[in-house]
């Protein structure tokens, strides 16, 4: 490829890795699109399996063991992408793109290094604005999501091991048609089940409000989308278009490109076509 064309960089969400960008990056590598998923620092080949989380399981050792991402935030994650984005862009522009939680990063990268990142794309992801993420996820706008009935997938004190640890390997048929209607109301059992089957069981609970809310000297003059998604019952339409509405306020001379698709939380990964087709669009728009 010439250098002058893009590189799409992918951010995974909470508990996610790199492996859940895969049908997507396979679907942009069709559509002739360079694409980079990324594993955030923790994540991936990157990450510490609990012992207590194979085998058979022993609860008392998941609920026990100190987590290979204690102490592992924001800034971190800061200085693993920017490293990738610098290279990337050794070769062209740069479209940052995230899902979910991963919209944090996109934030707190476009915040520190506004010079390597040309377009951010946001995948129902979160946008901190005018306050911090913890209060969007306990806002009414968040109220209806259905993520707040799945605590029993926390199997230890966060406080304890240092990060939150999910055991995706539940087999309650309770939390799994929660997962299920959350995540993946337009898939099949056997498709939810794969992607809790490459899912990272820790997740960082440290998250720094101050980088990841959007400067808009920095973060505000990169050009930006949201891929709206109505059907989500994970991260809900409403605290969406929450995230949008702050963000043109902020910056009301550079406000969203809003893209909608009729996709679930993590259908859009699991179905890629209609993601690949857009992200095409925008990159070679």
């Amino acid at each position: 490829m010439s250098t002058d064309e893009p590189t799409v960089v992918l951010v995974h969400g909470a508990a996610c890795n790199s492996a859940s960008w895969g049908p997507v990056v396979r679907e942009l590598a069709l559509r002739g699109v360079r694409a980079l998923p990324v594993d955030l620092p923790g994540h991936g080949f990157g990450a510490r399996i609990p012992r207590g989380y194979l085998g058979a399981q022993d609860a008392e050792l998941l609920a026990s063991e100190p987590s290979g991402i204690a102490g592992i935030g924001t800034a971190d994650d800061v200085a693993s992408v920017a490293a990738v984005l610098r290279r990337a862009k050794e070769h062209g522009p740069v479209v940052l793109a995230g899902v979910s939680r991963g919209g944090i990063t996109l934030n707190a990268v476009a915040n520190a290094h506004p010079d390597l990142v040309d377009r951010l794309v946001y995948i129902s992801a979160q946008c901190p604005i005018t306050t911090g993420a913890g209060e969007y996820h306990a806002s009414p706008e968040n109220a209806t999501s259905l993520l707040h009935r799945t605590a029993g997938l926390i199997v230890a004190d966060p406080a304890a091991v240092g990060a939150l640890r999910f055991n995706w390997r539940t087999a309650d048929p309770e939390l799994l048609d929660t997962l299920q209607e959350a995540l993946l109301a337009d898939g099949t059992r056997d498709e939810l089940l794969t992607y809790l089957h490459v899912q990272d069981p820790d997740e960082s609970i440290v998250i720094d409000d101050d980088l990841a809310r959007a400067n808009p000297d920095t973060w505000g003059r990169i050009p930006r989308h949201y891929v709206r998604l109505p059907a989500d019952r994970a991260l809900p339409a409403t605290l969406q278009d929450r995230y949008i509405a702050e963000a043109d306020a902020l910056t009301p001379d550079n406000p969203f490109v809003v893209h909608e698709l009729d996709a679930s939380h993590i259908g859009v990964q699991v179905h890629p076509e209609p993601i690949a087709d857009l992200l095409h669009r925008i990159v070679t728009g």
